[in-house]
């Protein structure tokens, strides 16, 4: 048998497992807000054209409207000032949208602080236990926070000082663009930054740096606690948007078993 047979085989017969980890997308589904004067993203909304009545009888369809970086989505590197010479969504190469991942699991300290910050040495730690970063990979930044991702206000977690959420320090965004082969980093939360990140030098570092390299961001993830140290590939194809800066995309796990 070929080994696309092979994976197919596997998937049927449970060898493989495919685990979802994408939140569903709906008008209840959290989104970034922004202070003024910047301008802000629509919530996912869907608008009727018909419904197996007059305006057309035999089907049910809909339009949909939408943020790029609504929900489950990918950053492309033009979507930062420090990408924009980069990839729009529609120009990332096809076969970097299928790739190992490996999962860093701090919930248990974010847990305790919402403003907890992964810095360089939890990412060394982990890899003295497991091994290199993956090439052309993603890193998956557990913290337990999909556990929130049913309401917009504790998902946010904002108060006077603005958002509170877990997130990656200026120094080890700026390790992970430059000295790891990693494609991309995956985080539970709105943004691939802390939501204190507005406040860092420079400001939200993940997207500064990581974009600004020419690599990815995946966020509100769910499930990763279902995933592997090691071992799992990502699938996480996002719409082709000629120009677009990101996307909602349906993130897929295959995980041997």
């Amino acid at each position: 048998m070929s080994v696309l047979g092979n994976l197919v085989e596997s998937i049927r017969n449970g060898g493989i497992e495919v685990i979802d980890l994408t939140a569903p997308l709906s008008s209840q589904t959290p989104i970034l807000r922004l202070p003024e004067p910047f301008g802000n993203t629509v919530p996912f909304t869907l608008k009727e054209i018909s419904r197996y009545d007059d305006r057309g009888p035999a089907w049910y369809w809909n339009d949909i409207s939408t943020g790029e970086h609504t929900g489950t989505h990918f950053d492309a590197p033009i979507h930062w000032v420090t990408g924009r010479d980069g990839e729009d969504v529609s120009q990332v190469p096809v076969g970097r949208l299928i790739a190992p991942a490996v999962v860093l699991d701090l919930s248990v300290e974010a847990g305790k602080d919402p403003d907890f910050l992964m810095e360089i040495e939890h990412v060394q730690a982990w890899q003295q236990t497991n091994g290199p970063l993956p090439e052309g990979g993603w890193l998956l930044y557990r913290t337990g926070w999909d556990a929130r991702s049913h309401d917009q206000e504790r998902f946010l977690n904002a108060d006077e000082t603005g958002p509170h959420s877990p997130g990656i320090s200026v120094e080890c965004a700026r390790w992970l663009a430059e000295e790891t082969p990693i494609a991309g980093v995956g985080v539970e939360t709105v943004g691939t930054d802390a939501g204190a990140a507005h406040g860092f030098d420079p400001a939200f570092p993940c997207h500064s740096f990581l974009l600004g390299a020419g690599k990815y961001g995946l966020t509100q993830l769910r499930n990763l606690d279902r995933l592997p140290i090691t071992g799992a590939v990502i699938v996480a194809p996002p719409l082709p948007i000629v120009g677009g800066s990101g996307s909602p995309v349906r993130v897929l796990a295959l995980v041997e078993r």
